[in-house]
């Protein structure tokens, strides 16, 4: 992993470790439900985010090495990986 994407993803996942525990908080607090809903939405869109920074490294790195190698077995490997994962995605 590139030390600029591994820097960013460190950084999003303590902020959104910051967001849980402000969720967990609000739970406690017995805050609005609404409130909390939105915390969480929150939380997921952060999630997402994050889920876009290991997608781009990835497609940066060991995709594009699979793909511009000589090995057609390496290529559809990384292809069925990535189909899986959004696959998986969808019986969410």
């Amino acid at each position: 992993m590139q030390d600029d994407n591994k820097r960013e993803i460190i950084n999003r996942l303590r902020s959104i470790q910051g967001h849980l525990k402000g969720v967990e908080r609000m739970v406690e607090e017995d805050q609005y439900c609404m409130d909390i809903l939105a915390q969480t939405r929150a939380v997921e869109r952060a999630l997402q985010k994050l889920d876009g920074v290991i997608l781009r490294n990835h497609l940066n790195t060991c995709v594009t090495t699979a793909i511009q190698g000589d090995s057609p077995a390496e290529r559809e490997r990384v292809i069925g990986e990535l189909m899986l994962v959004f696959e998986q995605s969808d019986k969410l």
